[in-house]
């Protein structure tokens, strides 16, 4: 399934709050659909580049949008705009949608301030650049303001600390969507790092033990990431990174200090993990992942807590 995903452009846009997260959808493929729309046909961004061909605001958005509002680089002073007022009232009449979570709202650095603006933020847990916090809290009184989050999310509204934590919300997002692989293919592509979040503790195996530079540990990793579930032997992991099985199991100790066994264990949680999420039963789930038995995965849950 694809979806659709609006950017909304005004004058003086952060260029990187925009186009961060345009480059990360743009990277998974057929799975999202960009948008470009505004008041205006084109807008001058926050680095002096001209960006055109931005359509009209649409009347609505379809069901299971989702609607990102980048920032400025004023915006005690671009948010006062008449561009700026357009947009307001355009959130104004999207509210219903996006407090029934029929669309999706993504604000990246002080775009959380217009939503705020647009009555958007009463009640809900947000943050935004650690420059602009003390502008949403008056902005929106009612708001639970965080400090010190890279993203945060509410009732399908997500917002960010801005600039480069745009692209981490993307790959957080892709995740949610799309799922883990999805979301590391991404982030390797990229060159960047899959930050945890504090909801997602899961995820960090896909790039937790990345941060090496041995070339055969590589190969080992990618043919384990790229199929989790299959029956390895340290055998044909061994022959994938062109070491002997021994050598390996050296390696991974140096390297990421911790074994091959367990490396595959801590991939394989994270494919079970989504199953659960996804609402399959703990069999079907533990099958999927590559354990042997819903007892199997149990085990390897209780040595993650423990």
């Amino acid at each position: 399934m694809t979806t659709d995903v609006w950017f909304v452009m005004l004058p003086g846009v952060l260029a990187l709050d925009m186009t961060g997260p345009a480059e990360t959808f743009a990277l998974a493929g057929n799975a999202f659909r960009l948008h470009y729309v505004g008041p205006e046909a084109s807008v001058s961004t926050s680095i002096g580049l001209t960006m055109g061909n931005i359509a009209p605001l649409p009347d609505t958005l379809p069901e299971g949008s989702l609607l990102v509002l980048p920032g400025v680089s004023d915006s005690s002073r671009l948010f006062d705009t008449p561009q700026a007022n357009a947009v307001r009232h355009w959130l104004m009449r999207l509210q219903p949608l996006i407090h029934s979570q029929s669309i999706t709202l993504m604000c990246v650095c002080s775009g959380a301030v217009l939503a705020a603006k647009a009555g958007l933020m009463n009640g809900i847990q947000c943050t935004t650049h650690h420059d602009v916090i003390a502008r949403l809290r008056a902005v929106a009184p009612a708001a639970l303001v965080k400090e010190n989050r890279i993203f945060i999310e509410d009732r399908s509204i997500w917002t960010s600390a801005g600039i480069t934590s745009g692209i981490d919300l993307a790959l957080h997002l892709i995740n949610r969507f799309c799922g883990p692989e999805t979301a590391l293919a991404v982030a390797r592509e990229m060159v960047v790092w899959f930050r945890r979040s504090g909801e997602d503790p899961q995820i960090s195996p896909w790039l937790r033990y990345r941060n090496h530079l041995h070339p055969a540990v590589h190969r080992a990793q990618d043919a384990l990431t790229a199929e989790p579930q299959k029956a390895w032997q340290l055998s044909d992991i061994a022959e994938r990174a062109h070491v002997s099985p021994r050598h390996l199991t050296r390696l991974f100790q140096q390297h990421l200090g911790i074994s091959v066994r367990d490396y595959l264990e801590q991939l394989r949680l994270v494919i079970a993990e989504q199953y659960l999420l996804q609402g399959h039963g703990t069999e079907q789930a533990a099958l999927a992942a590559g354990f042997s038995s819903p007892r199997q995965l149990q085990r390897a849950r209780q040595r993650a807590i423990n």
